[in-house]
């Protein structure tokens, strides 16, 4: 099945957004909004949601229309959080969350796009209840909550 072009610019623009994060959390162990980097990656991340809600190859509005509103919400709660100290010494974990969460919104429909599109032949999953594709999720899942746990305590031990 063929792209359309809001299919073509999501794709592109979601695939340089998570060339982008994987950047970020190798020099920086997170999601800094000071850094250029990380404004084009949240910026990308929320156009690249955005987009999905105008997707529908499954039939209709399905759970990644759902993580497409929550990934603009973490966004959205992200930098407000990361204005404002309302959460006093919360606030760096708090921000890190909703920023390092938008990296699980984005591998799980993308993981399920691959497996259901590859080989185009014979794509390696025929449905959304795939044993195949919920073991994905699944190993994503835990290495996104590894990733989180290592995250948060890089950042506990961090003076700023």
């Amino acid at each position: 099945m063929l792209l359309s072009p809001i299919g073509i610019f999501h794709t592109v623009l979601g695939i340089a957004a998570m060339l982008a994060v994987g950047v970020l959390l190798v020099q920086d162990k997170r999601i800094r909004l000071q850094r250029p980097l990380a404004r084009f990656y949240l910026g990308a991340t929320v156009l690249t949601a955005a987009s999905a809600l105008v997707i529908f190859r499954h039939g209709g509005p399905n759970a990644a229309h759902g993580l497409a509103v929550l990934t603009i919400v973490a966004v959205l709660l992200g930098i407000a959080a990361s204005r404002v100290s309302f959460l006093g010494g919360l606030q760096k974990y708090f921000v890190a969350l909703c920023f390092s969460v938008t990296v699980l919104f984005h591998l799980l429909p993308t993981a399920t796009e691959i497996l259901t599109r590859f080989p185009m032949d014979a794509p390696m999953v025929g449905s959304l209840q795939d044993p195949l594709l919920l073991k994905t999720f699944a190993v994503i899942t835990l290495l996104f909550f590894i990733m989180l746990a290592l995250q948060m305590n890089w950042l506990r031990k961090q003076s700023v």
